[in-house]
């Protein structure tokens, strides 16, 4: 347990500072087996993306965390963010709070690692306005038991990632304009991860590989079946460029040259699916917030 000390509450970072917390894309991801305990070996690319939720936070002296700005069914004391708060005050030991009002604009369960991007910026911000101490890897332990995909958005550099999604090795790959397209449909991991027919024995690649194009998605085949708006969007998408899902959807994306092309066939998006346009980015944008402060 670290020695708590005193926050410094006339730090410009306590007065509400926007602490970014990037959506990120799965540029593939294999499913290699499956654990006595149920979890899945999984092989997958992380890459962040330059746009995604922000939270601002203000400590408090006393040991009240509020959160505002949640979506309605995101809420409660369940949600990652408290979660991620408590279980960093329980490590530390330090008998302090914060205000956190969540600004959401990452799709509710659309693989592009939402809740755990927001528990990942939650563990650093703290981290920083606690005065903790912790280095980012000891924030990455604690932020696994909150969720596979939480480390690498504490670690914040783009990663090969191998076992549970938690094994990372930073990569530098190419960082191009992407349209990222969100059908309205929530898909429920969980589900996509327990479903029977869903592939396990994927054979283990390489970077090497992915860079070759012969990386894919094993969850798509599954989220299309029981999802049809994700291959309506997928199917849409591919008229236009190489489109592939993120995770177990419900979001899908392709990469274009630059900001224009993309921008120019967002234009044609239907009404009804969310749409983004971002760079991809190999450090998260949290890492030039922490450099910056």
């Amino acid at each position: 347990m670290l020695e708590a000390r005193p926050v410094v509450l006339s730090s410009p970072l306590s007065r509400g500072f926007p602490w970014p917390a990037p959506a990120k894309l799965n540029l593939f991801l294999h499913v290699t087996g499956r654990r006595a305990n149920g979890y899945h070996e999984l092989q997958t690319l992380f890459q962040f993306v330059d746009v995604g939720d922000s939270l601002h936070i203000t400590p408090r002296g006393d040991q009240e965390l509020k959160l505002s700005g949640a979506p309605a069914d995101l809420a409660g004391e369940d949600n990652l963010i408290l979660r991620a708060a408590r279980l960093l005050r329980q490590a530390s030991g330090v008998p302090l709070g914060a205000e956190i009002h969540l600004r959401k604009q990452i799709p509710v369960g659309g693989g592009l690692g939402g809740g755990s991007s927001d528990a990942a910026t939650t563990l650093v911000a703290l981290n920083r306005l606690w005065n903790l101490g912790f280095p980012l890897h000891e924030l990455a332990e604690l932020g696994l038991q909150l969720g596979a995909d939480v480390p690498v958005f504490v670690r914040g550099q783009a990663a090969w990632a191998e076992s549970l999604g938690e094994r990372l090795t930073p990569v530098d790959i190419e960082q191009p304009w992407y349209l990222i397209l969100t059908p309205p449909v929530q898909v429920s991991t969980a589900e996509i991860f327990g479903a029977p027919e869903l592939r396990r024995d994927h054979p283990r690649v390489q970077l090497a590989d992915y860079l070759a194009g012969r990386c894919d998605n094993d969850c798509t085949p599954v989220t299309l079946a029981r999802y049809p708006l994700v291959g309506e969007a997928l199917s849409w998408l591919n008229q236009h460029a190489p489109a592939r899902m993120s995770g177990t959807g419900a979001s899908v994306f392709a990469a274009f040259a630059n900001e224009a092309a993309a921008h120019r066939i967002a234009r044609q998006v239907p009404r009804s699916w969310h749409s983004i346009v971002a760079r991809g980015c190999n450090r998260s944008p949290l890492l030039e917030v922490i450099d910056r402060s």
